[in-house]
């Protein structure tokens, strides 16, 4: 696989891609403590989580595809940071990038689509979860003007072990005049 992102393209997210982004998260599920999911998922059960993200919205999903090839070498969401209605303003936000395809900025141009996407929405604040230790991921998102909010500690279990996971918030510009 070619270094750098002029081979990279991001796009919105579809129904074609839930094969694939299922085998990518499923990596995470199986081998990392990235997700505090333990089982595997078949595309079947990931569709609901596919469409809930549409191409317009507050909640998306971006791809990052080999322009050549067409793997899929990431994906980044916006997705509701809570159920209760007043916080509709608020989304939480999360990045995948494919086994191998680490180091290629990868992870930023998808997080600049999705910003890029979610600039028209009414939001306010953008939130992300980190389980711990992940210097990686707490360099993106102070990148993208994430701040570091707070811990909390061996608040998930997986691998027979706890893990901390660190939150992250960010200011998004609403639309609309509301306050």
């Amino acid at each position: 696989m070619p270094s750098g992102t002029a081979e990279v393209q991001v796009r919105p997210g579809g129904e074609d891609d839930l094969k694939a982004l299922t085998a990518l998260y499923n990596h995470y599920v199986c081998e990392t403590p990235i997700t505090f999911d333990t089982e595997p998922f078949t595309p079947e059960e990931r569709r609901p989580w596919l469409l809930s993200h549409p191409e317009d919205g507050p909640h998306r999903l971006r791809v990052a595809t080999d322009a050549d090839s067409q793997e899929i070498l990431g994906y980044a969401t916006s997705s509701p940071y809570r159920a209760k209605p007043a916080y509709a303003t608020s989304v939480e936000t999360t990045v995948y990038v494919a086994p191998g395809a680490g180091g290629r900025g990868i992870g930023s141009l998808l997080y600049t689509s999705l910003f890029d996407a979610l600039a028209g929405e009414d939001l306010h604040r953008a939130y992300a979860a980190v389980a711990q230790p992940n210097e990686a991921s707490a360099r993106l998102h102070a990148r993208f003007g994430f701040r570091h909010v707070g811990t909390f500690r061996e608040v998930g279990r997986k691998f027979g072990r706890y893990w901390d996971v660190a939150w992250y918030e960010k200011p998004l510009q609403p639309t609309g005049g509301r306050p």
